[in-house]
């Protein structure tokens, strides 16, 4: 059994405080393109758009919450995200977050060294 992915979640609390955590997607092996061989792959998550996003230099932000749940992937660049209890994280070139505070006091952002470009995935909205 192949090992877990880990990507970073950020969500509100039953307070409206917004969190930094690390969680893991599982994977399995499959058999995605054949021939090609197996590859590892996580279970389908639905998703209604895709954006490309860029930060110009100098960009910063006050705290919100995210629009909508999303997936956010830092491309070029790099990112500095901070929740409402000050906690702060740098996304680099390759880093995921799962963006799941769409309520309460939300989180800031800013590139770091000049601007950043980042993938965003909207995701399906629950039932």
């Amino acid at each position: 059994m192949p090992g877990p992915i880990k990507i970073t979640r950020l969500f509100a609390d039953s307070t409206g405080e917004s969190h930094f955590e690390d969680i893991e997607i599982d994977m399995a092996s499959v058999q995605y393109a054949p021939p090609a061989p197996a590859v590892d792959m996580s279970e389908p998550t639905a998703t209604s758009q895709m954006y490309w996003f860029r930060f110009p230099k100098d960009w910063e932000d006050a705290a919100h919450p995210s629009p909508r749940r999303q997936i956010f992937v830092v491309l070029e660049g790099a990112v500095e995200g901070w929740t409402s209890k000050g906690e702060t994280r740098v996304f680099k070139p390759g880093d995921r977050l799962l963006m799941e505070d769409t309520t309460g006091k939300g989180h800031g952002a800013r590139p770091i060294d000049g601007e950043a470009v980042a993938m965003v995935i909207v995701l399906a909205q629950e039932d």
